[in-house]
């Protein structure tokens, strides 16, 4: 643990603003790193495995021990890609762990108890052939398998519902109670005219809608 080092874009505390966890106080460790550029992207800043400061596992234990807290947000970038993730959650242990990731890579093992994940729909994609990087169905069925989860697809317009759709009929045993849609939104305006497509698509098939706290409060600002 002293000597494993992970490139931190940052560490900060706020309340969970997506998912059924919405508005809960929780400490966000932002790992460095993504392979995927989505067009919607609200964190490039850490996309690139450079970003950031590399911390040891017990310095970021130090800085999350500042805050009024058991609930812990891992995200990225993309957490599930970051070679000392595993370790990372041992440490963590006492605490209640949320990862967000896009669902491309499972890891086996890991101390989580909760997999927020958000499987990318064509209108992430910069071209076509992202489909492959974007989307693994064979790791996102390894993940909702293994741990529990929740499943938040980020929604553009109204049909983005037929996506969604084919992507639940290709998991097995996948929970529909567990699946969300969220409006693709970086500023409230967006939020407001998408979030109301949104809770139509909820109302007609039966999927709960997920908020997104940090865009109606700060309007993404970094670190909230």
């Amino acid at each position: 643990m002293q000597t494993s080092r992970i490139n931190i874009s940052e560490i900060f505390y706020s309340i969970q603003g997506e998912g059924f966890l919405a508005g809960v106080p929780s400490t966000f460790i932002r790992i460095a790193g993504c392979p995927l550029r989505c067009k919607f992207c609200d964190t490039p800043y850490a996309a690139s495995a450079k970003a950031g400061k590399k911390l040891s596992i017990s310095q970021i234990l130090k800085q999350i021990k500042k805050y009024p807290t058991k609930y812990i947000v891992i995200t990225g970038g993309e957490p599930m890609v970051c070679p000392n993730l595993l370790q990372l959650c041992k440490a963590l242990k006492k605490y209640h762990i949320t990862i967000e990731t896009a669902g491309i890579k499972f890891v086996t093992g890991l101390k989580c108890d909760l997999m927020s994940i958000s499987p990318k729909l064509s209108n992430a994609y910069l071209k076509p052939s992202d489909r492959n990087t974007y989307l693994k169905i064979d790791e996102l069925q390894k993940i909702i398998q293994n741990y529990d989860y929740q499943v938040k697809f980020v929604i553009e317009k109204a049909g983005d519902i037929k996506e969604v759709k084919q992507t639940i009929e290709k998991l097995k045993k996948i929970d529909r109670a567990k699946v969300m849609l969220m409006p693709q939104a970086r500023q409230v305006s967006e939020y407001t005219k998408r979030g109301e497509i949104v809770a139509k698509l909820c109302k007609k098939y039966g999927f709960a809608f997920s908020p997104r706290l940090q865009i109606t409060l700060w309007g993404n600002k970094r670190g909230k």
